[in-house]
């Protein structure tokens, strides 16, 4: 209860002198000799393991699922930058997880936001995996190090809330609030205009209440304790790379003294492609946030299949560095984008947690070949960078969550690093002219 007087004492506005006292209270300091010196968080987009890891030894796969009239339906391929996009709101998890019996799926709408008009999806459209051939990079990553095939999406819903619950395990609007935003903006939203703390009157998101119910609203600028407020406390450089200001995958943009603090200028970085140039200029954060432009995500009905090959440059830019040795690298898709997933999550409130995820652990420290069966969340890699860097409890998701240190084993004589191929490097991504897109603001 300690933490949790600490931050009542210091009011709902997080500053400087607050968070130094919790530091204090909880008798945490900087970890000076831990192995691990670099975490690297790289976060993707829309996809359930039942989708994108289709076969992969060892792991909890299927090869088929239950519709809500009680017919097994085998799941049959479909491109990785296919055509239709899947709803995946707060709504649809309601609908595909119907209880615990996980047979809801067939009631998930799909959509084609990229051409309407000239677009049939196919017939059982959410029961569909990616072929391994179109996702070699990730495979590669998967059976190499550790991969997670119990880690859950935290909360029920999109990725605006997905992403708050990344960088501070909640999407409550406060720190004392028992809501949760549970949507991504609307409102007015007209395109282009940014979401957050920086969005026009009028915008919204919708919260859920304790009992499920979507019973109230507020404006897309939330104010409460984030993880990277404990580093800068602590003195812990960190970065996040983001393709612009306003997506609703910019964490930060909607916490309000992130967005209008130092950090904002300091530390969040509006070039995705920048973290190639920091990593061989020797500037790697402590803890970094890498998000993708639209162009390379993984989000159904608009990317270019050029996920695979961003993800692997990243790992590759750092396993072929200095930095190699002293590294944890987290790979994880922030929602389930509506596809089927045959494992039925624990349900702990009226918003958490939701369905799998991918999970991919790459560091020389990782087991190797190892699929990790024990449950993860968004909060596992909180709680992992709070342990790591001697740091407190947040006191949300991470409180629950357990450390991830099925995933590794010091031990172990380091892991070698080999470059992962992929049909896309660091300099293709660099050298690319056109302006980057947002990750799904749909």
């Amino acid at each position: 209860m300690r933490r949790s007087i600490t931050f009542l004492s210091c009011g709902l506005l997080v500053g400087t002198a607050c968070l130094f006292l919790i530091l204090s209270a909880c008798g945490s300091s900087p970890g000076t000799a831990q192995v691990i010196q670099y975490v690297v968080v790289i976060v993707q987009e829309n996809r359930s393991p039942d989708n994108l890891f289709h076969g992969l030894r060892n792991a909890d796969i299927a090869d088929s699922g239950v519709n809500s009239h009680g017919e097994t339906i085998p799941l049959t391929p479909v491109d990785l930058a296919g055509v239709y996009d899947l709803d995946h709101s707060y709504q649809s998890f309601l609908n595909m997880y119907d209880h615990g019996k996980m047979d809801g799926a067939d009631k998930v709408f799909p959509t084609c936001p990229s051409d309407p008009q000239n677009c049939t999806p196919p017939a059982n459209p959410q029961f569909k995996y990616v072929e391994p051939s179109e996702v070699v990079p990730y495979f590669q990553l998967a059976e190499q190090y550790t991969f997670g095939d119990r880690m859950f999406q935290t909360n029920q819903g999109p990725s605006f809330p997905a992403h708050q619950f990344i960088i501070s395990g909640t999407s409550a609007p406060t720190a004392t609030s028992d809501m949760f935003a549970a949507s991504n903006p609307g409102g007015v939203y007209p395109p282009g205009s940014g979401t957050g703390c920086t969005a026009p009157p009028g915008e919204i998101v919708s919260l859920v209440d304790p009992k499920g119910k979507l019973s109230a609203a507020a404006y897309p600028c939330f104010e409460h304790p984030t993880l990277v407020d404990f580093l800068d406390v602590a003195g812990i450089t960190w970065r996040y790379y983001t393709p612009s200001a306003g997506s609703i995958w910019t964490a930060p943009n909607a916490i309000r003294h992130l967005r209008f603090g130092p950090d904002w200028a300091k530390d969040v970085v509006l070039q995705p492609t920048q973290v190639f140039s920091d990593i061989a200029a020797q500037r790697l954060a402590a803890v970094t946030w890498v998000i993708p432009a639209g162009q390379e995500s993984d989000h159904a009905g608009g990317n270019e299949g050029l996920g695979p090959s961003w993800v692997a440059s990243i790992v590759n830019a750092i396993g072929n560095s200095r930095y190699w040795a002293h590294t944890a690298i987290f790979i994880t898709w922030d929602d389930w984008g509506g596809w089927y997933d045959h494992v039925a999550p624990k349900i702990y409130n009226s918003y958490e947690y939701g369905f799998r995820v991918p999970l991919i652990v790459v560091s020389p420290y990782a087991k190797a070949a190892y699929v990790s069966h024990v449950t993860h969340d968004f909060g596992s890699i909180l709680k992992f960078i709070e342990e790591n860097y001697n740091l407190p409890s947040l006191g949300y998701a991470d409180a629950r969550a357990d450390n991830l240190s099925d995933c590794f084993d010091y031990s172990q004589k380091p892991l070698t690093f080999q470059t992962i191929p992929a049909s896309q490097g660091a300099n293709d991504f660099l050298q690319e002219k056109r302006v980057a897109m947002d990750p799904d603001d749909d």
